[in-house]
C-alpha cells in the first residue's frame, strides 16, 4: 500500500458500538489485530467480518500493559509501523501517508496531535501529543494502568519525531467505569514506588474520588521526589493539593498551594483560573481581574497532557466578565461576556449574561 507495512493493534472488550466507526478509520493500514478481552457482546464478530484478525483470551489478573503486549505479540513480526489505539478512537483521513513521510531509517517512535475530550459543543477540550505508534521491533508496555512504551533491546534506541497531519480523536463511551484505575494505579505505585509520574496520577486519582487527605498526601511525596522535575507536572500536583485544601475549607491553604503553582510553572493558565475562581467565590473582584488578566495574557496553548479545557475556554472571560460587572466597569464587562459567549455559544447564562450587560450599557449611553 506504501512503502512501509503498517499495522494497527487494539484491546478490546464489548465495544460493538465502535467496530464500523473504528474499522472504517483504520482501513488505511495494512492489517488490523485485536485482542478481545472476553466481550458477551458480538464485538469480536464484527470485527471478524470487517476484516480484522481477532485473537480472545482473559487477562486475569487485569492489567494494561499485560492485555496491550499481548496485542502486539499478535502484529506480524516484518511490520514496520505498529499503530496502538483503542476502539473509541478514531484518524482523520490520510493519517498512513502522514506517518509515512515522518518515517525512515533510525526512527523508533512517531508522536502525533490526540485530542483525548470534547467540549459539550463539540469544540476540542483536552489536546496533546500521544506517542503510540512504533517500530515492531525493541518495544514492551510497562505499568498495569497508564501504560507507556519502554524501550528493552541493549542497543541505542532510534530517535522519536513527529508526524504533523496526524490527528487521532477519542470518543468514549460516558458510561464506561473507570472504577478500576485506582487499584491499577496503587499497585503500580507498590510495584515501582520511584516513579514520579505514577505517583501524581495517584495523587490525581485519589483528587478525582473525593479522597482529599490521600490526594495531599500522595502529591507531596510526588513534589518530594528528586525525579519529580516536569515543571509542568508539579505545578499540576500543586493545584490539586490546593483544591483538595479548598474542599476542605481550608482556603487560605488553597491559596498559598495555587500562588506556589504558579510560581512553578508561569507559563500555564490553569493555575491562574483555578486561583480566580477561588477569588471569585469569595468575591474578591480585584484578585480575579488580576489572576485572569495574566491567565488570558498566555496565548500560547501547550501540547500536553497538564493542559485542561476550561482554562483555555470561555472560564476566563466569565469570571472577568463578572468580575467586572461588580466593580462598576460595565461596557468592559460586556465585551468580556461577549468573548465568553464567541467561545461558548450554546451556553444559555452566558447568552443572558450578554443580554444583561448590553441594557445596563445601552441605558448608560442613553
Amino acid at each position: 500500500m506504501g512503502n512501509y507495512k503498517v499495522c494497527v493493534y487494539a484491546i478490546c472488550k464489548n465495544e460493538v458500538q465502535f467496530v464500523e466507526r473504528w474499522m472504517d478509520s483504520m482501513s488505511e493500514a495494512d492489517c488490523v489485530v485485536v485482542l478481545d478481552t472476553g466481550s458477551t457482546d458480538d464485538t469480536a464478530e464484527k470485527l471478524r467480518q470487517r476484516g480484522a484478525q481477532v485473537t480472545v483470551e482473559t487477562v486475569s489478573p487485569w492489567r494494561f500493559d499485560t492485555a496491550r503486549n499481548r496485542s502486539l505479540d499478535l502484529v506480524p513480526p516484518d511490520m514496520d509501523l505498529c499503530v496502538c489505539t483503542d476502539l473509541d478512537e478514531i484518524f482523520h483521513p490520510g493519517w498512513r501517508a502522514a506517518l509515512e513521510r515522518a518515517w525512515g531509517p533510525g526512527v523508533s517512535q512517531i508522536s502525533y496531535r490526540y485530542t483525548w475530550s470534547f467540549n459539550p459543543d463539540g469544540s476540542e477540550g483536552v489536546v496533546f501529543w500521544s506517542e503510540k505508534v512504533h517500530a515492531r521491533h525493541g518495544f514492551r508496555w510497562v505499568h498495569p494502568v497508564h501504560e507507556v512504551l519502554e524501550w528493552t533491546l541493549p542497543s541505542p534506541r532510534g530517535r522519536p519525531v513527529q508526524a504533523l497531519g496526524v490527528q487521532l480523536d477519542h470518543h468514549p463511551d460516558p458510561a464506561k467505569s473507570r472504577g478500576q484505575y485506582l487499584p491499577l494505579l496503587e499497585l503500580s505505585v507498590r510495584e515501582d514506588p520511584e516513579d514520579d509520574r505514577n505517583m501524581h496520577y495517584l495523587g490525581r486519582e485519589y483528587m478525582y474520588r473525593g479522597r482529599w487527605d490521600d490526594c495531599i498526601a500522595t502529591l507531596s511525596k510526588h513534589l518530594a521526589m528528586p525525579s519529580a522535575t516536569w515543571a509542568d507536572e508539579r505545578a499540576a500536583s500543586m493545584r490539586y493539593i490546593a483544591r483538595s485544601f479548598g474542599e476542605k475549607g481550608r482556603s487560605g491553604l488553597a491559596r498559598d498551594w495555587y500562588l506556589r503553582a504558579i510560581a512553578e510553572a508561569p507559563h500555564l493558565r490553569e493555575a491562574y483560573i483555578d486561583l480566580a475562581s477561588l477569588l471569585y467565590a469569595q468575591g474578591n473582584w480585584d484578585g480575579v481581574l488580576y489572576f485572569t488578566g495574566c491567565a488570558l495574557d498566555i496565548r500560547d496553548r501547550p501540547a500536553s497532557y497538564i493542559c485542561e479545557a476550561a482554562a483555555w475556554g470561555s472560564l476566563p472571560w466569565d469570571l472577568r466578565g463578572i468580575a467586572l460587572y461588580h466593580v462598576g466597569r460595565v461596557s468592559q464587562a460586556l465585551e468580556a461576556a461577549e468573548q465568553a459567549l464567541a467561545l461558548t455559544p450554546g451556553d444559555e447564562r452566558l447568552q443572558n449574561n450578554v443580554t444583561f450587560f448590553r441594557s445596563l450599557s445601552e441605558a448608560r449611553t442613553e
